[in-house]
């Protein structure tokens, strides 16, 4: 069994300086096919282009709405239909907000939640029984150090239960679909130098950053990709229901 006869989803890397993107290339730089799921359709296709040209491995690049089963379904049958079975799911795709809680409304609470959490659901709810069925699978949620250290990174307080809840949903996965050769973990990033924090961090307000950052430096989105590729080995089959932390030690606990 190898991962060159496998096809990796990865949710949200149509951006061109983001984690998923990284992701994208790492994994087929590793021997994955890979699908890129994209709200942005031309984005997600220009990955699927740029990874069959550079790492020679079939690639499919298809606009979803993670937000919406209907949309998730049929991205997924188009995925099924162009690559080989599905081995790894990584739940890129997700949204901040650093609005503080006494300003918050209802409505970005529950777009914060609904691409978070609603999304991974529903990508990973519909990809699950086939790894199930095949006895392998890699599942990674990207949470956040927002998470853990609850929210004063760029967060706030909705980010920051979002992610929260990627963890456990991740946690009691693993403990479920563990007999059937599949394995859950989540990551957790701090600050990686990526288009969401980009421009928001400058002079003054960057060395004060920096100054908490043990390694000295903001992350690079490779940095979490190589991680998130390791995790979906199949030489990683005994990890899972892990949270691994990648943030240069500005969080140690």
């Amino acid at each position: 069994m190898s991962v060159s006869d496998k096809t990796a989803v990865v949710t949200g890397a149509g951006s061109k300086r983001g984690i998923g993107r990284a992701t994208a290339h790492a994994l087929a730089a590793a021997g994955w096919n890979i699908a890129v799921l994209d709200l942005d359709e031309a984005g997600a296709k220009d990955v699927a282009t740029e990874i069959a040209e550079q790492h020679g491995v079939q690639a499919v690049g298809v606009g979803c709405d993670v937000t919406d089963a209907a949309s998730v379904e049929a991205a997924l049958a188009v995925v099924e239909g162009a690559v080989p079975p599905v081995g790894a799911v990584v739940n890129n795709a997700g949204i901040t907000s650093p609005t503080p809680f006494l300003e918050v409304t209802s409505e970005e609470w529950e777009r914060i939640f609904a691409v978070n959490v609603r999304g991974s659901y529903n990508v990973t709810r519909r990809l699950a029984p086939g790894l199930v069925e095949r006895g392998f699978g890699r599942i990674v949620f990207l949470s956040s150090v927002s998470a853990e250290r609850g929210g004063g990174v760029f967060g706030g307080v909705a980010y920051s239960a979002a992610k929260a809840g990627q963890l456990g949903f991740a946690r009691a996965l693993a403990r479920e679909l563990g007999p059937n050769g599949v394995t859950v973990n989540s990551v957790a990033p701090g600050l990686i130098d990526t288009d969401i924090t980009a421009g928001k961090l400058v002079g003054e307000k960057e060395k004060q950053v920096l100054a908490g950052v043990p390694v000295g430096r903001k992350g690079r989105a490779a940095d979490v990709a190589d991680l998130i590729t390791y995790l979906c080995r199949e030489e990683s089959g005994y990890i899972t229901g892990a949270t691994y932390d990648v943030n240069g030690g500005a969080h140690i606990h």
